[in-house]
């Protein structure tokens, strides 16, 4: 359980081509954006809430029209899924776990190079990928995904911890040029509502699915876990959103949640070294163990 956990976290959050390479164990000393005690660095240390919320967080983008536009005409998703997963992956790790400088300045770059893209929909609709209600979308997406995937298969949060995780994932989301990121369970539920009428079916989102079944993710003995993570993923998304974009026949068969929870109560206790929360906590003088208590 122990290596394969490993190895999972390991593929997720590796240092992607092209991006660099942040050492999370140093300098000594060095803060990061969140604080060891926060409800942020507990949950996005679980390898399964990463790869579940990571997947339910990108269909809810790709319900957007402008949005997936931007992600399928000016990004690696249709030929690199898997690269492309692990490079957001990756700029997560850095956001939460990497020394604050060297967050700040990788949220300079990425928002730099929303800055530069731009473009209109099949419909005649124009975006920019720097536009406010944008990025708030693809924002809060992506903290929904995470949180809701580890309150389903890792273990309950009370209200008052929902709301904090999104209360200080609105630092980073303001790093990365969301003006008004949404900070408790109720406003994401507010947003969501807001943009409902926006959403709509899309066959690229089916081949996104698709692909990701497919895409090298994981070592090929963890590949069914990928496909589980697919329909997990589907799951944990709102039922409104599942009946938008036909997603209902992809959801995870009956009894599927007893094979996930198991994992994600797993590690939740192991110790995983080499990764960047275990490392993130020997940087800040706290045992590597520390989250995993």
């Amino acid at each position: 359980m122990r290596r394969n956990l490993d190895r999972l976290m390991r593929d997720i959050v590796a240092p992607p081509p092209g991006m660099p390479v942040v050492d999370f164990s140093a300098p000594l000393g060095a803060a990061a954006l969140f604080e060891p005690d926060s409800v942020t660095w507990r949950v996005m240390k679980n390898p399964v809430a990463l790869m579940v919320g990571g997947i339910a967080g990108v269909i809810l983008e790709l319900a957007e029209p402008r949005v997936r536009t931007g992600v399928w005409e000016h990004t690696s998703f249709r030929r690199d899924p898997a690269g492309r997963i692990r490079r957001t992956g990756y700029a997560t790790m850095v956001t939460i776990y990497g020394p604050a400088e060297k967050a700040r300045v990788m949220a300079a770059a990425v928002s730099r190079r929303h800055a530069a893209i731009d473009g209109v929909t099949p419909a005649g609709a124009p975006y920019r990928a720097d536009d406010n209600e944008l990025l708030t979308w693809v924002h809060a997406t992506a903290a929904y995904g995470f949180l809701e995937a580890y309150y389903r298969f890792v273990r309950p949060l009370s209200v008052t911890e929902r709301d904090q995780f999104y209360e200080e994932g609105a630092l980073a989301a303001e790093l990365f040029g969301v003006r008004t990121p949404p900070r408790t369970a109720r406003a994401v539920d507010a947003l969501f509502d807001a943009m409902r009428p926006k959403l709509e079916r899309s066959d690229i989102v089916f081949e996104f699915l698709a692909l990701l079944k497919q895409a090298p993710l994981l070592p090929t003995l963890a590949r069914p876990f990928q496909r589980v993570a697919v329909r997990a993923a589907i799951e944990i998304i709102p039922d409104w959103a599942r009946d938008v974009l036909r997603l209902n026949a992809k959801r995870l068969p009956p009894g599927g949640h007893i094979a996930l929870r198991p994992l994600g109560a797993a590690a939740e206790r192991v110790v995983l070294e080499s990764a960047p929360p275990a490392q993130a906590c020997v940087r800040l003088g706290l045992p590597a163990n520390y989250l995993y208590r």
